[in-house]
């Protein structure tokens, strides 16, 4: 079975690029590895926590004491049956998208420039300019508790906005099956290359973020609230509200999670006060035990 990293340094694994140590991580390069750590890890009544890109979770800055299975080492990607094609967990969800609308493969245009991976796609739903992962997901292959490795079909997998059956620890996902559509290869590229564009000029990505950072409050966008109370460009430590789009916290230089979160509560309290409004945090914090905090 494949070895563990121990004390293994992780926030260059994160989307923030905040976080201490692992105490122990696996970093598997096949759905046969992840297996086999996972029923290694419940034989033995370990706890442990399954991630991606980390572009939806804030790693603590003190270390982590149960062990982390990163899949970003997973990325077979097989296409079959000229329009199905079959990625593994870890493959990049942006990457993937480029590269089928290079093969004249149609449907996941509007995941170019979506950060996460498969996986982490899979399990939010992952969704932008008008489309879902849920669109041309046909079915997902997952471990279960049991031990059992089953595919579960689209309607299976209860997709809602940014939801899915996976919120709950029954399953680990391993990898997704996508029905795409045969068009001109050129005509996807562009469309998807038009929608990256739209990213560049709206949002920081030359700084590292975990995207949107609050989801957006019924009635009103968290980022007009973070600009109308003056918080544009505010800063704890080196964590910044975002000068280019305020929905934005972006680790401006060398932040901590701490910083991070202090920030976010700034925000919060912030905006509570003047508009009687209460901020949903769209990023979950990792805890020290392996247990994920809503913020």
């Amino acid at each position: 079975m494949l070895a563990p990293i121990l004390d293994k340094e992780m926030k260059n694994y994160s989307s923030m690029k905040t976080g201490g140590m692992a105490k122990c991580a696996y970093f598997p390069e096949n759905e046969t590895e992840l297996c086999e750590i996972i029923k290694s890890l419940k034989s033995e009544n370990k706890k442990y926590i399954v991630l991606g890109n980390m572009s939806n979770v804030l790693l603590p800055d003190e270390k982590i004491e149960v062990p982390i299975v990163v899949t970003t080492e997973m990325k077979s990607v097989k296409v079959s049956d000229e329009t199905a094609v079959y990625a593994e967990a870890g493959v990049s969800f942006t990457k993937l998208a480029l590269d089928m609308c290079k093969r004249g493969l149609s449907g996941l245009e509007f995941a170019y420039g979506i950060p996460g991976t498969v996986g982490g796609a899979v399990y939010m739903n992952a969704g932008a300019y008008g489309g879902e992962a849920k669109d041309v997901i046909k079915n997902v292959r997952v471990l279960k508790k049991d031990g059992s490795v089953v595919t579960l079909s689209s309607e299976e997998c209860e997709f809602s906005y940014r939801k899915s059956i996976f919120h709950n620890d029954e399953y680990v996902i391993l990898g997704a099956e996508f029905e795409l559509v045969k068009k001109d290869a050129d005509e996807c590229v562009n469309a998807a290359r038009e929608l990256m564009q739209k990213r560049v000029d709206k949002q920081p990505l030359e700084y590292p973020s975990c995207g949107s950072t609050f989801k957006r409050p019924e009635g009103y966008f968290a980022g007009a609230l973070i600009v109308e109370a003056g918080l544009k460009g505010y800063s704890v430590g080196g964590a910044q509200v975002s000068q280019k789009h305020a929905g934005f916290v972006i680790n401006r230089e060398n932040a901590t999670t701490a910083d991070v979160l202090s920030l976010m509560r700034h925000i919060r309290k912030t905006i509570f006060e003047k508009n009687n409004v209460t901020l949903e945090a769209e990023i979950k914090l990792l805890g020290t035990d392996g247990e994920f905090f809503l913020l």
